[in-house]
């Protein structure tokens, strides 16, 4: 065969061909890139998003509200990111694919799946078995959409909620009615005020919490999580929030009607809960101070049980008080109508259980008793040597709560290499507290997770909050209960410290990684939650929704329709739920978020086009039951 040489025509030829097709791939790879960058940069701004977004921009001060409600949704920013463009879902279009799930009736508007009165009867009353959480099975889940009452209108906004709401929204008289005397609710015209009476507290809580204050301190920041049992519409916990105490108030869904709707009303935390037999959703050391203010839990009873499980969740040094029968009993015997030996035997019996725990009584005066539980359990030991009850927990795992049944034992803390220590890890004074790395970092109890990560998470959630506030009125008063589905770190609601809202902090019991301990170490309240099952709250009683990648965890697990018809239970008519996920999830969600009624949009990620997680925006449209089934 010949040799090709340089210099030969058919080399040259060869070489020239090669320099076309070079020169050929570089101007049309040249060309695919700045064709790309010039659509990503045309995506990442919207003209007009009064006329080209699915959630328009609303005027809050000049449109013309519905009977007192407010607009759907006012963006911050004409910025709206617009993905529409290279993410469209395609949907058949059969009838299922955009049939609109048909609403609820009007009898279900205050339906509770997991505590349905109905169902609770069908259990052991008990230990209080029957109001306790009974989720529907499969063939028991409802899929409609659970209607607001004919005149509802969205609530009043904090600081003026915790004083009024509108008597259409909660239409129960029940409690103005049987608590009249008591001064907790009062029917004005087509409001209710909440003068902040108690049956402990008839000159109201906020001279009630005066009078603990006398006795511990409240104010110097050390007391910052509290949680009230049996909380009636949560007077205590609305008042401790302008001494920036955060309280978690519960009580079961019972005769009282709608005492924890009537509490979220009012814009204060609150779940609906009992003390029966399992263990509270909270992990060990959560609480700074426990309250009971004539809860009617039986303290003495079931081997003291119950405060043990208050032992569980109080954090070292924390304090339980105690107001109400049997305390102060030589005084109010004949008002309760029982007799001062009885009286007297439940009171003995309370403190022997409270000693047993190693606690010590810091206070009695009049109707409070308060006792604190100590910092660590170096002299414990000597204390169980003459209460040998409650023994020592043997559970590896204190901060199990998820359907785990509750344990009449002492739950051991932390191990400390001298008196004066705190076990577990010593919290910072509120507010620094939030932004303090939690103990349970620090000392390397969530795995995965240490300093360094827990700083970059305060990072990451500074800019997040920055782009939120471009696409929601987050900083305009327009929330107020707010919940993070899947918290992680309590970072989200680290970033709306200085807004007027409060965050249910939500971890999921399917989460590889427990952090609700470190977020109550940070100062905030939550929960653990499985999102398979219905969230223990009313309809309508949160304002804004935060699920962040609650939706990967999920989809294998269960339906993510039900997740989402969940979600529009409980959130409020033009409430707003803020989705973060992977592209393929949202469009599915944005898919079902269409047949609920909602208004959404899927937005860049606030790096930019190119990461593959994406941000959806919905708005709970305002829509009503039919005022025809109205009785």
């Amino acid at each position: 065969m010949a040799k090709d040489y340089p210099a030969s025509p058919k080399a040259q030829h060869l070489q020239e061909s090669k320099k076309q097709r070079l020169t050929y791939v570089l101007v049309v790879s040249a060309l695919c890139v700045a064709f790309y960058v010039l659509g990503a940069w045309q995506n990442s701004t919207m003209p007009n998003p009064v006329a080209d977004s699915a959630i328009s921009r609303v005027d809050c001060d000049t449109v013309a509200q519905r009977d007192g409600s407010v607009p759907s949704f006012a963006p911050a920013s004409e910025n709206v990111l617009d993905f529409d463009a290279h993410h469209q879902l395609n949907v058949s279009d059969t009838e299922s694919a955009v049939q609109q799930f048909p609403a609820c009736p009007l009898n279900q508007s205050e339906y509770t799946p997991c505590e349905d009165r109905k169902r609770g009867r069908l259990f052991d009353r008990d230990m209080l078995i029957y109001r306790e959480r009974h989720c529907p099975g499969k063939d028991g889940q409802i899929r409609c959409l659970i209607p607001a009452p004919p005149k509802y209108k969205n609530p009043f906004r904090w600081p003026e909620s915790r004083d009024v709401a509108w008597f259409d929204n909660i239409p129960h008289k029940e409690l103005s009615i049987e608590k009249a005397v008591q001064n907790w609710i009062r029917v004005e015209g087509n409001k209710f005020r909440f003068p902040g009476g108690g049956t402990m507290f008839p000159h109201g809580a906020d001279a009630y919490i005066d009078e603990i204050s006398k006795l511990i301190s409240l104010s110097d920041g050390r007391i910052r999580t509290a949680i009230d049992t049996g909380c009636g519409v949560a007077s205590f916990g609305a008042y401790l929030l302008k001494r920036n105490i955060i309280t978690v108030s519960f009580a079961p869904r019972d005769t009282h009607e709608a005492q924890v709707q009537f509490a979220l009303e009012r814009g204060v935390p609150a779940i609906l809960g009992v003390m029966g037999s399992i263990r509270l959703p909270y992990p060990s050391r959560a609480f700074d101070l426990a309250h009971c203010s004539r809860c009617l839990i039986p303290w003495e009873g079931h081997d003291g049980l119950y405060l043990a499980e208050i032992d569980r969740i109080l954090r070292p040094g924390g304090y339980w008080i105690h107001s109400g029968p049997p305390i102060n009993w030589k005084t109010h015997h004949n008002g309760w109508k029982r007799a001062e030996e009885d009286l007297k035997r439940e009171q003995d019996k309370i403190e022997d259980v409270a000693r047993s725990l190693c606690w010590n009584k810091v206070a009695e005066k009049e109707d409070l008793s308060i006792w604190q539980k100590p910092k660590n359990h170096l002299q414990c030991a000597d204390i169980k040597k003459k209460h040998k009850m409650p023994h020592i927990c043997k559970s590896d795992n204190p901060d199990a709560a998820w359907y785990k049944k509750m344990e009449s034992c002492l739950t051991p803390l932390p191990e400390v290499s001298n008196q004066g220590s705190i076990a577990g890890g010593e919290v910072a004074r509120w507010p620094k507290r939030a932004f303090t790395v939690p103990p349970r970092v620090k000392r390397g109890t969530i795995p995965g997770i240490d300093e360094k990560k827990f700083e970059d998470d305060m990072k990451l959630w500074e800019k997040r909050l920055a782009y939120y506030k471009r696409t929601t009125p987050i900083a305009q008063g327009r929330y107020r209960n707010v919940m993070d589905m899947n918290a992680n770190l309590g970072g989200f609601a680290a970033s709306l410290v200085k807004y007027p809202v409060w965050v249910m902090n939500v971890v999921p019991v399917n989460s590889d990684k427990d952090t609700l301990g470190a977020i109550y170490e940070r100062g905030f309240i939550g929960t653990y939650q499985d999102w398979c099952e219905a969230f223990s709250t009313y309809p309508r009683t949160y304002d804004l929704l935060h699920a962040d990648n609650l939706f990967s965890i999920y989809q294998d697990r269960c339906d993510i329709t039900d997740i989402l018809l969940e979600m529009d239970r409980i959130l409020r008519p033009e409430g707003t739920a803020i989705i973060r996920d992977t592209v393929d999830v949202l469009t599915k969600v944005q898919a079902i978020a269409q047949r609920m009624r909602w208004d959404s949009r899927i937005l860049d990620h606030e790096d930019g086009p190119f990461n593959q997680e994406k941000v959806l925006v919905a708005v709970k449209t305002y829509w009503t039951a039919d005022p025809s089934e109205h009785s």
